[in-house]
Formats: C-alpha cells, structure tokens, sequence
C-alpha cells in the first residue's frame, strides 16, 4: 500500500510544468510485478507470444523510424527517459528515475538511474543520452524521426554519469515527453552515416536497454528479439515475441484461427465480428489514438524553400483543397467501410485526449455537400467543360492521383468512393494502390496529389502539431520530417505558443486554436479517429495490460506494456514458436518475427506519431 500510495502522490501530468517520480504499470502488472514477485525459472521456459503484423517495418535505426510496426518494436528495445503510464497516459519515470526543472524553467535536471546495462555489459549512463540528443540536434539525417524535440534546446550535458542537464532557448511544456529512446553512445558514435544499412543491423540494433533485444532481422521477413534477463524493471514471464508480417488482414484472422499466431490487430469490423465469442479467443474494441486522414500535396517543399515532388500545381490553391474537403463523406466512410467503428474526425488529436481534442463548430465544418463544392470550383476558375471535366488554369484537365496502400482494407474500399465523389464534381481521379513502403517513400518525396494516411498521436500534443510546422519540412527530398508538408506562418505562431506554455488552461486553448487553423487550411483531411479492433488467443495469453486501462489497445500504444505485461495461460504449454506447418500456410505472407521478455512494464519507444 506504501508503494501504490508513493505512485500515486508523485505523480503529474503530461502537460504540466513538473512530474516527480511516478510509474504505474496499470492496476493488473503492477499485481503480478508487486505482489507476485518474480516468476519461477521453469515458468518462463519456452512461452512465445507470437503477433501478426499487417504493415512493413521501415526502419529498425530509431533515428529513421516512422511506421507504427517500426516503432513499436523500437519500443521494446530501447528505454525512454520517460514514458505514458499504461493506466491514463501519465508521466513516468523510465532511464529518468526523477526530474527536477529550474525556477526559469529553462534547465531540466534528470537523474539518470543506477545499475542499469546494455545488453552487450556496458553500463547504462547520462551519457549516452546526452549522445543521443546531441546526435539529432547535429545531424539532419538523425533528425528525421524526432528531430522537433530538439530545435529549442541550448544544450545538453552529462555532468556525471547519472546527470542528465538540458537546457532550453524558451520553455518547452513537453520536457516530460520527450519521446526519444535513448541509444548506447559506444554503439551508435561509429555510425557517421544514419543512412548506413549497417542502422538496421542487429550487430547495431541488438544493443539495447530495453525488455527485448533484438537477435535476428530479415528485411520484409524476420526480426526476431529476445528476452531481457537483465532488464531493469525485471524480466517478462514469457521468453519470446515474434511479430510474424501477413499480406494483409485476411491472413492474419485466418493464422490466428489456426492458432498459428496469439493477437491481431487492425481487424475490420466485420472480421473482428466474426471472431467476437469464439472459443479460446478474446476481442478488444479500443478507443484509438490514431487519426485517419486524406493528404492534399499544398505544394512540397524543403526546409529551404525549394519545390520538389510533381503535386498537382491546383491544389496549393486552398479553395480546391476545401471543395474536396467538402465533396467527401466521411460519415459513409465510417459506416460502410469501418462498419461504423470510428469517430468523425475534426482536429488532429482524437477524442482519446479530451483535453486538446478540438472539433469544429457547425459552421466551420466541411460537410459533404456536392453542389457547394462545385460552387467553390466554379467561383476559383476551375472550370467544366462540355464533358464534365474541369480544367486547371493551364488548360489541362483537372485530374488527381490517389496513393494507397494495397494491403490496407480501408484504402482499397475507401478509394471507390473518393474517386466516384471526385468524379461528380468534374474532378478526375486515378487510383494508385501500391505496397507500404511506396506509399511512404512517395508522400515524404512529394510524389503524390491525394493520399490515405494516418498518425498515431501521444497523449502531449507537441509532437503532433510539430509534424505541421514549416520547421519538419524536409532538408532533403525524402525525408519525413514533414507530415503533410504544410508550413502557415499563423499556424506556427500558434505552435511556438503551445510549445513554451506552461499553463494547462492556456495551453490546451492554443492547442486547439492551432488546430482549427490546419482544419481551416486543409493540407489534409482528417476522415476519422479510429476505434482500434483486436483479437487475441486468450486459451494461450492473459493479462494484457491496456493503455489507458480498461479501454485502450493492447497493440500499437505508447509504450510498452501491453506486450511486456502479457502472461501465459496456465493451460498453454508454453509452445516453442510457429506450429509444424505455419511457415508453409503463410502463403505469399512476409514473416517478421520478434523475441520479447520481461514482467510487468513500461517504456516508450521513437516517435510519438507513428505513421500508418
């Protein structure tokens, strides 16, 4: 009771100005943790939890790393200074066992916890992670996943090995949030080039701090972690994660029908119906952290101003961008393609984070109205002719590229219906489904005119509106810095408001102002917050911590414990991995497979926003 009256008295919250030291793992880990003590040798021998991924993994070099699959191994990997508690999102303590800031609050002092190592026996130390801050603030291409954390930083230094001091230009209200994991100086100091394929290499990536360590990676086939015995909070009750990739969510339903892998993740409602009241299966309907949305390219450019990528030159107009806004249904979206299972989207944090969630005003709102669309057109020079097809200024038809991913269930149907609603406002519109990978490559290029997308959002919301700002646009064509290419002067002067705020109120007020001004200049449309579906073998796990508790998800979150508190059913046997023949059944599915330890949980991994 000592300990669950300390946790719960030193805590703060993520937008407050300090956080003491508080770390809850959620009502359930922290009974097995605490009360249980650590599980016996015997217990733990031979238990594989094994996942179905249905997304590429980008990068495994958290420096690159944007994919929601890239970034959730990440998280297993690498401890955080700090990281979203896994019972209401929270601060808590993580490598930072405590944190102090000045009476300016311009300096934040860290205490960097003791008896901590790497996998390869190197202690844990302040300096590697004043190393790791000062590899992005000095170099661009280390900036590519987390480089917004940073731009407002002084310095930062190691006074001893257990001090961590970073100062500021101006105050930063997400000191408490810096989502970086922090990675071994004696590792990562002979890397001079973070495009090396060396980054994505275990004999790199296997040295880590975290609850699993990576032990094998096969680019768009195997990654495969184990274990931690050293880790600090204490070793997982089981011995193996594999995250096994299938083509698409078909495959995954079908391997978990098989029991060829234990959790899913991504279900559409309709499979997730189907497995609701199996044998042996349990589902989970979460509130999402993640928004959906449709990229407008408003013209890409770089940091230095410089145009790249071939966007339709039309849409940097912003009356185009807000007649498609208006010429698209989400609702029917949501009904036909979710099956109903998302909320209208509106601003760019859900609904899951009510303080700065920000939806429009019914006058403000784009709702789906064709002929106001055509209007817009009309009164912006864009033009039908005999045949229905409007033309650009230049005289050319008026047509648009869509992006999507082919494996995606929601692209491929979603599609459809843009293009057909396009269509009906003299706007011609060609589908182009490719793989993950493409899809990314071609948004950060700026290779695109529409395309699907989506982000998975932390509970502080600097990173989020940070990904808008002209400060993410891209030093390099490539990069993704950038979420949606969009950089507004009034837009930034909001951010760097919301950034230095220290007021809660306030604050919470320019979050959603800025907000309202990327609503209002449409570089994207958010369609939706998802309502994330999943299913898991329960005839083999339990205990699944979710984030928040009793309504998040168990995958995907923002850390790590809904893998590092799962137990083993008593009934499970353990198992040793796939089943004799699931290698075979996979089919055309890419196999990625992780290996995972660890007890009761917390950490979070690279980015915030975790790009679909």
């Amino acid at each position: 009771m000592w300990l669950l009256s300390r946790l719960r008295g030193v805590a703060g919250r993520w937008d407050q100005v300090r956080v003491s030291t508080r770390w809850r793992a959620g009502v359930a880990v922290l009974a097995v943790t605490v009360m249980a003590g650590p599980v016996p040798a015997q217990a733990q021998q031979g238990a594989v939890l094994r996942v179905a991924l249905v997304q590429d993994v980008d990068h495994l070099n958290p420096f690159l790393a944007s994919f929601a699959s890239s970034t959730m191994i990440g998280r297993l990997s690498w401890e955080f200074l700090t990281l979203p508690s896994a019972e209401d999102n929270t601060p808590s303590p993580g490598l930072a066992e405590s944190w102090t800031t000045s009476a300016d609050k311009l300096t934040w002092t860290y205490r960097i916890r003791q008896d901590v190592h790497w996998s390869d026996g190197e202690p844990v130390t302040a300096k590697d992670a004043a190393f790791t801050f000062n590899r992005i603030i000095t170099d661009d291409k280390a900036q590519e996943a987390n480089g917004t954390y940073v731009e407002n930083f002084a310095s930062v230094t190691a006074p001893d090995e257990h001090t961590l001091v970073i100062t500021t230009k101006a105050p930063q209200a997400s000191m408490t949030a810096l989502d970086v994991p922090i990675v071994p100086e004696h590792v990562w100091a002979g890397i001079r080039d973070m495009e090396d394929p060396r980054t994505d290499s275990v004999p790199v990536v296997g040295v880590g701090d975290g609850p699993f360590l990576i032990t094998e990676y096969r680019p768009n086939e195997l990654v495969r972690l184990k274990a931690n015995p050293e880790y600090w909070r204490g070793k997982a009750r089981y011995d193996e994660l594999q995250f096994i990739t299938y083509k698409n969510a078909d495959a995954a339903v079908n391997a978990l029908r098989n029991d060829e892998v234990d959790l899913v993740n991504r279900l559409t409602s309709t499979q997730f119906d189907a497995l609701t009241g199996q044998p042996g299966i349990t589902t989970n309907k979460a509130t999402g952290r993640r928004y959906r949305e449709l990229l407008m390219n408003p013209g890409a450019q770089t940091l230095a101003r410089r145009p790249i990528g071939d966007g339709n030159p039309a849409l940097t107009d912003v009356r185009v961008r807000r007649a498609i806004a208006q010429a698209i249904d989400p609702r029917t979206l949501i009904d036909k393609v979710l099956g109903g299972d998302g909320r209208l989207g509106g601003g760019l944090l859900p609904t899951a984070y009510p303080k700065y969630h920000w939806d429009p005003a019914d006058a403000q709102r784009y709702r789906f109205d064709p002929a106001a669309a055509n209007a817009a057109l009309d009164a912006a020079g864009y033009l039908r002719g005999a045949d229905g097809s409007r033309t650009g200024r230049d005289g050319a038809p008026l047509r648009l590229r869509l992006l999507g991913k082919a494996s995606e269930d929601f692209s491929q149907r979603a599609a459809d219906y843009v293009v057909s609603w396009l269509g009906a406002i003299g706007i011609g519109v060609t589908k182009q489904l490719v793989s993950d990978n493409e899809v990314d490559d071609r948004t950060n290029a700026g290779t695109y005119d529409l395309a699907f997308s989506g982000w998975g959002t932390s509970p502080d919301p600097d990173y989020t509106l940070a990904k808008q700002s002209c400060g993410a646009l891209p030093a390099t064509s490539g990069s993704s810095s950038s979420a949606s290419f969009f950089c507004d002067p009034q837009f930034d002067a909001l951010y760097t408001q919301e950034s230095a705020e220290l007021d809660p109120a306030r604050r919470a007020d320019l979050v959603k102002q800025a907000q309202a001004r990327y609503y209002d200049q449409v570089p994207s449309f958010v369609i939706d917050y998802d309502n994330p579906l999943e299913a898991y073998r329960s005839d083999r796990f339990t205990g699944f911590p979710q984030q928040p508790a009793h309504t998040g998800t168990i995958m995907e979150q923002s850390g790590y414990w809904g893998f590092y508190g799962a137990v083993p059913a008593a009934h499970s046997g353990g198992g040793n991995g796939l089943p004799a023949g699931a290698w075979a059944g996979i089919g055309a599915a890419v196999l990625v497979v992780v290996a995972i330890g660890g007890v009761a949980a917390a950490r979070r991994r690279s980015s915030a926003d975790d790009r679909e």
